[in-house]
C-alpha cells in the first residue's frame, strides 16, 4: 500500500483525487489538507468530498499530512505547489504536481527540488492526452511543412490560465518537430487586417464557458485536406486516476524530475 497525501482537498480537483484513491486498491490516503483559513479546515473529510467511508478531517497542516504519506498529489496553484514541493523534499517526499500555470522561474524550483526528491511534474494526467502528445508530433512528422497546425483548447469559466498547460504542451511539440521557437510562431487569436496565414505560424484559440472540464484539438491543414486529433475529458476523474497511477510509479524511482510519458512509458 502506497501512502498518498492530497494538496487541496477541498477543491474540484482534489476531492476528485481523495475518490481515486480510495477507489485504487494499491494506495492510502494518509491525510488531506488545505489552505489555512478555508472553510473546509476541520470538517469531516466524507463530508467535504463526497464519499461515505472517508475518514477524518480536513486539515491545514501541509507539513503533518506529507508526514504520514510517502507521496503528495497536489492540484492546487503554483504558489503553494511550489511550497508543498519545497516540504516534501525537507522530508524526503516524493511528489505528483498537475498545476498548471506555473512562471519560468518556479518550474526552475521544481527541477531544483526534484534533484533531492522524485517529482512527476505534468500539465495533463490523462492517459488518454498523453497518448495524444506522442501521436501530434508522430503526425506533425509525417504530414511535414506542407500542413498548417492550428490548436484549439475549451475549459470551464473558472480556468485561470490561457492557454491551458495542456495546450502549451501540445504547441511545444508541435514547435519541437518543426523546429520553431515557441514565441515567435504562435498566434494566440485572430482579429483585424491580419493579412494572409504564414507557412510558419501556428494558431491558438481558446473557449471558456460553463462547466466544459477539457478539450484540446490539433488541426492538421492543407489544401484537399483536413485532420482533427481531439481528447474530451468527460470528467475530472481521469485526470485523478491518472495522477494516482504517477503517484504508485513516482515512489519507486530515483529523485529526478518525470513526466507522465516516464510513467506510461511512451518515451523513445
Amino acid at each position: 500500500m502506497v501512502k498518498v497525501a492530497v494538496a487541496g482537498a477541498a477543491g474540484h480537483m482534489g476531492g476528485r483525487v481523495v475518490h481515486a484513491v480510495y477507489g485504487q486498491p494499491e494506495a492510502e490516503l494518509a491525510g488531506a489538507f488545505d489552505a489555512p483559513g478555508d472553510a473546509a479546515v476541520g470538517k469531516s473529510l466524507a463530508g467535504v468530498v463526497g464519499l461515505a467511508g472517508a475518514e477524518g478531517v480536513v486539515t491545514d497542516d501541509a507539513a503533518e499530512a506529507i508526514a504520514q504519506a510517502q507521496v503528495l498529489i497536489d492540484f492546487t496553484a503554483p504558489g503553494a505547489s511550489v511550497k508543498h514541493l519545497k516540504e516534501c523534499a525537507a522530508q524526503g517526499k516524493a511528489a505528483v504536481i498537475g498545476t498548471t500555470g506555473m512562471s519560468d522561474n518556479q518550474k526552475k524550483i521544481i527541477a531544483s527540488q526534484a534533484k533531492k526528491v522524485p517529482v512527476v511534474f505534468a500539465p495533463n494526467m490523462s492517459v488518454g492526452m498523453n497518448l495524444m502528445f506522442k501521436q501530434v508530433a508522430d503526425m506533425a512528422r509525417v504530414l511535414g511543412p506542407d500542413y498548417a497546425l492550428e490548436v484549439v483548447e475549451a475549459h470551464h469559466d473558472h480556468k485561470k490560465d490561457a492557454p491551458s498547460g495542456t495546450a502549451v504542451r501540445l504547441i511545444e511539440e508541435l514547435c519541437q518537430v518543426r523546429g520553431w521557437e515557441y514565441d515567435e510562431v504562435c498566434r494566440h487569436g485572430r482579429v483585424g487586417m491580419t493579412g494572409a496565414r504564414t507557412k510558419d505560424e501556428l494558431g491558438v484559440s481558446v473557449i471558456r464557458g460553463g462547466d466544459i472540464v477539457g478539450e484540446h484539438t490539433v488541426y492538421f491543414i492543407a489544401r484537399g485536406e483536413r485532420l482533427e486529433l481531439t481528447h474530451r475529458a468527460h470528467s475530472r476523474d481521469t485526470f485523478a486516476q491518472g495522477a494516482v497511477r504517477a503517484a504508485l510509479w513516482v515512489v519507486e524511482r530515483e529523485p529526478g524530475l518525470y513526466d507522465m510519458q516516464d510513467v506510461l512509458g511512451l518515451k523513445d
